[in-house]
């Protein structure tokens, strides 16, 4: 059975009452349903989203209600609560449990980054200490993961490292959209080109950017809508990745019947942009940057300095496009700079001593500091 090109992602699920504890099985059921009877079968989820129910969930609309050779499941070990390794085998026979299966098609190590895999000093994270790629590979050659993987939010660099030690590893989630494509601190581009350059698979997540794609800025959205009046803002994004080979599937954290019918519309349908679409996608795009707290000309005063470290353009852009997120604070963009941060200079982020008092002039002779300030602040403060 081939895997569906659209992913089910179980990390936005309707909840009652605004308690992500509280899933609404009703609709969570009525969304399943219309999504297998689409012929899509893949679902994605972890050992910690809607605060370590997601796992369940699918065990209760998916494994407990459709035959076990009728769909996919990928859930995640979570790196970043673990403590010793003997408590690795114990979180991958909870989840086993959790999910009610013998086995997971897809099984990820969740959020390989520059701090777990060589911590912040660079001298070995707790994915090494723990031995966790050693327990990976126990785990497929038991069957009990079929496929094994990594979600990755870093660098391109730390990527080629990862996959040039781990050969093991068939497959990368990563964050890919057409505003993270070229940004400098997600490189999300960059990221994807070192995967199949090593010759493995892509799975997208967050190609709606947390669902900040899906409400862009009104002169942003005029110019979509002018381009192609019929489809919707969402298809944009699906789209634009269309045209990357090497994929699995693409993923959606959906909320609603509606999102599902909408993605489930597009990626029956999803052809590659044409080159007047690309133009108008573009244009979206600049208005779209251009929308934050930080416009396109102000960030050209900051090209080529650097602030604590790190790329001034990086930061202000970072902090720009977090800030119009339907939740600033919670977005894909805030595993970056930690990242960043200790890659580059091997210090915590949350170490203010790291970060004394420095001043940067910009190209006219003003001061430029203010603004790096605010930003540094906002994304140490949110930063996950």
């Amino acid at each position: 059975m081939e895997v569906g090109k659209l992913g089910f992602g179980m990390m936005r699920l309707p909840v009652k009452g605004g308690d992500p504890e509280q899933i609404d099985f009703e609709t969570l059921n009525g969304m399943v349903d219309a999504f297998l009877a689409a012929s899509f079968n893949y679902f994605d989820t972890s050992y910690l989203y809607h605060n370590g129910k997601s796992e369940e969930a699918v065990r209760r609309a998916v494994v407990e209600r459709y035959p076990r050779d009728s769909f996919y499941v990928a859930t995640k070990f979570p790196p970043f609560i673990l403590e010793r390794e003997e408590q690795v085998e114990e979180i991958f026979a909870r989840q086993l449990q959790n999910l009610g299966v013998d086995y997971v098609d897809y099984y990820l190590i969740h959020n390989v980054q520059t701090v777990f895999y060589d911590g912040v000093d660079g001298k070995g994270g707790i994915l090494k200490s723990a031995h966790v790629f050693d327990h990976l590979k126990g785990w497929k050659a038991s069957g009990k993961a079929r496929h094994i993987g990594i979600s990755f939010h870093s660098s391109p660099e730390l990527l080629d490292r990862v996959l040039t030690e781990h050969p093991e590893i068939e497959f990368v989630q990563l964050a890919v959209n057409y505003i993270d494509w070229d940004s400098e601190i997600v490189q999300a581009r960059a990221c994807y080109e070192t995967v199949r350059r090593h010759a493995r698979q892509v799975i997208i997540m967050e190609p709606v950017k947390g669902g900040g794609l899906a409400a862009l800025p009104e002169a942003a959205e005029q110019v979509l809508k002018q381009a192609a009046p019929e489809r919707s803002v969402v298809s944009w994004a699906f789209r634009f990745l269309a045209s990357l080979d090497g994929v699995i599937t693409t993923l959606s954290g959906m909320s609603t019947p509606e999102q599902m019918a909408d993605n489930i519309r597009t990626m029956q349908d999803c052809t590659p942009l044409s080159e007047t679409e690309r133009k108008a996608l573009d244009e979206a795009i600049r208005l779209y940057r251009n929308s934050g707290p930080v416009s396109l000309k102000t960030l050209e005063q900051y090209r080529g300095l650097t602030y604590h470290g790190l790329s001034a353009t990086a930061l202000l852009e970072n902090y720009s496009i977090s800030q119009i997120q339907p939740n600033p604070s919670f977005t894909d963009d805030m595993n970056y700079i930690r990242n960043s941060v200790a890659e580059r200079r091997h210090v915590d982020i949350d170490d203010d001593a790291a970060f004394p008092e420095e001043t940067v002039r910009l190209p006219d002779g003003t001061d430029g500091t203010p603004l790096l300030r605010e930003a540094e602040g906002w994304l140490r403060k949110h930063h996950f």
